[in-house]
């Protein structure tokens, strides 16, 4: 007969190798597969020039700029509004109807559409506030849509924060300020960083967001305002996969494995940062 101690090893075991067999292996297989059929394409010229002849020769470079910048534009509005907001509902807001209410419409918002969000955009950025097809409106609707993952990220770290923390906190004299800008924070920010990365990488592939409010479909130049249009990675990968008539097919893999890599440095330097900051736990 089996002891408890040798069921929960093999219990252990076949959880690892279910991870690795259907979840490890086939992300490997998928990378593998796109940097074989687009590894002819990756060169210095691809990475640093413009586009070319109708998007056949040349590089991504503008793509891979307007990409930036949008993750960059999505980080400013949605991080400090996002994080505020979570430390509102968390340490400050009374627990009634309304702060119940505004809770349940986050989560419900994590599950919208993202075309949806691109119309919302449209309507209010582009139309309504006249900032045009532009870096600013494409940046706020990113913002919006991932506002709610960062708020329900931020909120559950905060609320993983022993309460006893808090409590001496306020017995020592300290402002609620205080407690959670010195005793919170700190301790939540590894959870914090993990849903802002899911977000931002989420905003970075998005393409029906971009396609209303910011994405162009050809401009082979670097944008100079807030106020221009860019290209970016994931509306390029789509227009030179379907609407570019005999699209050196190595181009659209090279393109996708591009965005790929700029998902998995965010997740990379996210994890040396959650590495850091946990260190520094004592509970």
């Amino acid at each position: 007969m089996m002891t408890a101690k040798t069921t929960q090893k093999i219990a252990f075991v076949l959880l690892g190798l279910g991870t690795l067999l259907l979840v490890v292996v086939p992300i490997l297989l998928t990378i593998l597969y796109i940097l074989v059929n687009g590894g002819s394409a990756m060169t210095w010229e691809f990475l640093s020039q413009p586009p070319r002849n109708g998007m056949k020769e040349g590089g991504i470079l503008p793509a891979i700029v307007g990409t930036v910048v949008l993750i960059l534009g999505t980080m400013l509005f949605a991080l400090p509004l996002g994080i505020l907001s979570a430390v509102y509902l968390v340490e400050y807001a009374k627990d009634n109807f309304f702060t119940r209410l505004i809770k349940l419409s986050v989560v419900n918002l994590s599950g919208i559409p993202s075309i949806v969000y691109g119309l919302f955009g449209l309507t209010l950025f582009v139309g309504f506030c006249r900032f045009g097809t532009s870096i600013l409106s494409g940046a706020l609707t990113l913002a919006i849509m991932s506002l709610p993952v960062v708020i329900t990220a931020t909120k559950e770290a905060l609320e993983s924060v022993p309460q006893a923390f808090r409590e001496v906190s306020f017995s020592l004299g300290a402002t609620r300020w205080q407690t959670v800008r010195y005793c919170v924070l700190p301790y939540a920010i590894p959870g914090i960083l993990t849903g802002t990365v899911l977000s931002l990488s989420r905003a970075a592939g998005e393409t029906a967001p971009i396609l209303f409010t910011v994405a162009a479909f050809y401009l082979p130049r670097l944008p100079h305002s807030v106020y221009d249009q860019v290209m970016a990675l994931p509306y390029h990968l789509y227009v030179i996969s379907t609407q570019v008539p005999n699209m050196p097919l190595k181009l659209s893999f090279a393109t996708g494995f591009v965005l790929i890599a700029i998902v998995f440095l965010m997740n990379i330097a996210s994890v040396f940062l959650r590495a850091h900051y946990r260190k520094k736990k004592t509970w």
